[in-house]
């Protein structure tokens, strides 16, 4: 059993010891992108394992241990967490948890320090939690994001999102069902694996090199699937990260949706990770501070739109729509907001819900946890402002939390169909 270490505030470490013994569990959030971080993880000598339950347990594990006033992804996490440590599947002495941090104004940034003391009232506080962030907080001499993983990380966000994108422009129009979530399938195991039916041309792994010749074979590969062209109502997920891309936060909205009829409009992760580098620069040129932070936010966000564009460039030519620059979406934001709102999603919810309009996806849905201020703020709160400019808006929120019922949040969703539908009927 590895010698459990203290730093000097009396915080339990992951130590080299822990790495080489302990398994490392990490909540789900979104599918593809995780199974590929899962991936990297133990490429690099961890040992992680995504967490994929689901079960009204998860909320029940999450309101026993975290207070009903905090927000719903942290009760879900931590719920998730605890469920897993409790099921008898692994060796607590040899299990260590994961969870990130932003390092902002959010309560996001808080769900660590709520786990540590949820492990404690249920006598697990001898189990690590390990700090995931990109703000330099929390180190552990067990875990190190080296420049080779966070380009990998990195590298693998952009393989998701591109997935992702296309998949979902395919899936509600393939003749026969389930032929996009075989090529997302397919690709997800060459990467991960390597050499699982994909063309000799491509290379597996995450390195960013390949990237530009994989990114386009697999909208080649997408293209190949038979269609059958319909009218079907474009539904677009924005709101507070956990919950809009989350199947656990969201009650399996994507799937949902589908089942209806809808084709699901989803902005991609990147995005956000460009609005992370983006609000740092923002607070220097407003309040003249952090000068250091400005200039490694801005090369990391330099980066990350070059890897944008690499998306971009693969989805153009293709008879798919392309994904939204980032400075483009920016500039949407500005009609509504000033770009200094940065707690939450910021101005990037805003954002998102302006773009989706301009690029002809008119329905939206705002989800959201019910106790997130910023985030009702600059969602639900910015919702009148976006319809007096665009009439033809038809955005619907949803608040997710422990006490709201599945069935409410589907009737809702399905009387903004209703209208989607009037409106594609009365064009016609």
């Amino acid at each position: 059993m590895a010698e459990l270490v203290y730093n000097e505030q009396g915080r339990l470490l992951f130590t080299e010891e822990m790495r080489k013994e302990y398994t490392i569990l990490i909540p789900m959030m979104l599918p593809i992108h995780f199974t590929f971080l899962e991936k990297i993880f133990n490429n690099h000598g961890y040992k992680v394992e995504l967490l994929k339950t689901t079960g009204r347990q998860i909320v029940d594990e999450g309101l026993k241990n975290v207070h009903n006033d905090t927000c719903y992804p942290a009760l879900l996490v931590i719920g998730q967490m605890l469920d897993a440590l409790k099921s008898g599947k692994y060796d607590l002495h040899k299990t260590a948890l994961m969870i990130t941090q932003t390092g902002g104004g959010c309560r996001a940034s808080n769900y660590i320090h709520l786990l540590r003391k949820a492990l404690e009232r249920n006598g697990m506080e001898y189990v690590p939690v390990v700090s995931l962030n990109l703000s330099n907080m929390e180190k552990n001499p067990g875990f190190k994001l080296s420049p080779k993983l966070l380009m990998q990380l990195v590298t693998a966000v952009a393989y998701g999102d591109l997935l992702m994108w296309v998949g979902n422009q395919v899936r509600p129009y393939e003749n026969n069902k389930g032929d996009t979530d075989k090529v997302i399938d397919k690709w997800t195991e060459f990467l991960v694996n390597g050499g699982m039916g994909v063309e000799g041309t491509a290379k597996s792994g995450f390195k960013l090199k390949d990237f530009d010749k994989n990114a386009k074979l697999i909208c080649e590969d997408f293209e190949k699937i038979p269609y059958t062209p319909a009218d079907k109502i474009r539904v677009g997920i924005v709101g507070e990260i956990y919950v809009k891309f989350a199947p656990l936060g969201n009650n399996c909205l994507e799937e949902f949706l589908r089942n209806e009829g809808a084709e699901v409009v989803l902005p991609g992760l990147m995005d956000f990770l460009l609005f992370m580098c983006d609000h740092h620069i923002v607070d220097t040129q407003i309040y003249h501070v952090r000068y250091k932070k400005y200039v490694a936010s801005g090369a990391m966000k330099a980066f990350f739109l070059g890897l944008q564009n690499k998306i971009i460039k693969a989805v153009s030519g293709t008879r798919f729509r392309t994904p939204e620059h980032f400075e483009k979406i920016k500039e949407y934001a500005s009609e509504f907001v000033s770009h200094a709102n940065k707690m939450g999603e910021g101005w990037l919810l805003t954002a998102e819900m302006s773009e989706l309009i301009h690029s002809g996806c008119k329905n939206v849905i705002c989800a959201q946890p019910f106790g997130c201020l910023p985030n009702h703020i600059v969602g639900k709160g910015m919702i009148r402002s976006i319809k007096t400019k665009y009439p033809e808006a038809n955005i619907v929120a949803i608040d997710y939390d422990p006490g709201a019922t599945k069935v409410n949040q589907e009737n809702r969703i399905k009387l903004m169909l209703s209208t989607a539908n009037a409106k594609i009927g009365n064009r016609k």
